[in-house]
């Protein structure tokens, strides 16, 4: 009986997909909309000559008046200690706790949205509004020791983005984030300008933007970013709501809502664009590597050098992290299916929202056309063009740097509103919705137009419409 256990531990170790074969990862994104513009893949042997990051062990972060008695002298008298190790992971439940692990795992060890006395000051919080869980901690950064004696306060890892505090204090792993990262940003930003380097600074953050460029697009927004004050980048990042944020590949100035990964194992696209194919978990590994580590290297070489990550993530390491996020599943739904979300339901059916949000995922798993492309022997579209907005398809560094989805919008990834009426996910959507037509957080229109019946189901319906819907 102990070989028949044996050698099914040794036979689950064995299903670690390789990330980067080349094959894989040149058919993984969508064909770029402006072939002039062609993104250019590490070869597998650059790839796995860059090394493999290691993961320690990490530990709770508590907001200012909740930490422990002694708590950072017992942190300082900490050993190093390697949180992620392979060998010890022999079945589905260890693997999936050790991609918790990786999830949890910090990339920075430098201010990024804040600093360790940030935390630590009851006027920072108050100011930017972070949330705090009910047990006091702050999910969103972790302390490490790397070095007895030395504690640091780690950042930007998944769970930065892609975690949610609930009213009631519950953390919800996975979900779309509500730490207002960006506004913090503009607060480090604003502190920091105030030295005597501030033309220096200045030019950092403008070299910075430039990423964000779209060369091929006509009145590309992003280019306003070379004449942007300090000043100026502040009030942007002070502007942008939690459960947005700028990241690679998309816009300085129309930065995109956090998708949540609760449920990611039944989508056949990711991105926010819908640009990335999903066709098992190995295609996850691959954009989880891309997303965090290597999209700096996709875009097109300056200067003949081509700039690398000093790390990554081990095969290993992915594959446990895609384990994690497969194994999440949505909260209960506190919306009762009381008489107003039997009306939201008609709703709901009256607005053929079930066309692109069908049961019982609540996505019909296809993209849709732009107007003016149509692509009915396609097997990957699905539906008549809405009017949804294509400048993520089209017009931002996703064309250029990913691959684009070709004039095609992921159903899925479309509008956040959209999202926002699924029953599994309505907890982790409602604060993008609570405005109505989420003018702020997605540019639902590019005319500006706001008559969206038929073509944004429920998007700007009434308060009492939006009620009925969430109870479904």
């Amino acid at each position: 009986m102990k070989l028949v256990v044996l050698f099914a531990f040794i036979a689950y170790g064995a299903d670690v997909p390789r990330v980067w074969v080349e094959a894989d990862v040149q058919s993984l994104q969508l064909p770029p909309p402006n072939s002039a513009f062609q993104r250019g893949h590490l070869s597998e042997t650059e790839y796995y000559r860059v090394s493999e990051r290691k993961i320690y062990k990490t530990y709770l972060v508590y907001a200012p008046g909740r930490e422990p008695k002694g708590y950072q002298e017992w942190l300082r008298s900490r050993e190093p200690e390697i949180a992620f190790d392979e060998t010890k992971l022999h079945d589905p439940e260890e693997w999936i706790e050790a991609g918790s692990v990786v999830f949890n795992w910090p990339l920075s060890r430098s201010p990024m949205f804040f600093s360790a006395s940030d935390i630590k000051d009851p006027e920072f919080m108050r100011a930017n509004g972070m949330p705090v869980a009910g047990n006091g901690t702050i999910p969103f950064a972790r302390w490490l020791v790397r070095q007895k004696g030395v504690v640091e306060l780690g950042s930007m890892s998944c769970a930065a983005c892609h975690t949610r505090v609930l009213n009631d204090g519950t953390v919800l792993p996975g979900a779309q984030g509500n730490n207002p990262n960006d506004r913090q940003g503009a607060l480090l930003l604003r502190s920091a300008a105030t030295g005597a380097g501030a033309e220096t600074l200045l030019r950092g953050v403008r070299a910075f933007a430039l990423q964000f460029e779209a060369p091929w697009a006509k009145d590309d927004p992003n280019r306003r970013a070379r004449g942007m004050s300090l000043g100026d980048f502040v009030d942007a990042g002070l502007a942008v709501p939690p459960g947005v944020s700028v990241r690679a590949n998309t816009s300085l100035v129309l930065p995109p809502q956090i998708p949540d990964l609760i449920g990611v194992r039944e989508r056949a696209f990711l991105d926010h664009t819908g640009i990335v194919r999903h066709r098992g978990i190995g295609d996850l590994m691959r954009y989880t590597t891309l997303a965090q580590d290597f999209f700096v290297s996709e875009a097109e070489d300056k200067g003949g050098a081509r700039r690398v990550p000093s790390q990554r993530y081990s095969d290993a390491q992915l594959y446990a992290l895609a384990q994690y996020l497969y194994s999440l599943r949505p909260p209960h739904n506190p919306n009762p299916l009381d008489a107003a979300a039997e009306r939201g339901k008609r709703v709901f059916e009256r607005e053929a929202c079930v066309r692109c949000h069908t049961p019982p995922l609540y996505t019909n798993n296809k993209l849709i056309p732009v107007e003016g492309f149509s692509a009915e022997s396609n097997p990957d579209v699905g539906g008549p063009p809405i009017g949804v907005d294509p400048r993520y398809a089209l017009d931002s560094d996703q064309g250029r740097r990913q691959g684009s989805t070709r004039c095609l919008r992921s159903k899925d990834y479309g509008t956040e509103a959209h999202l926002a009426i699924m029953a599994r996910r309505v907890l982790s959507k409602i604060g993008l919705i609570r405005r109505g037509c989420v003018p702020t957080t997605f540019p639902l229109d590019s005319r500006g137009s706001t008559d969206v019946r038929g073509r944004f189901p429920a998007t700007c319906l009434g308060s009492s419409y939006r009620r009925r819907i969430a109870g479904i």
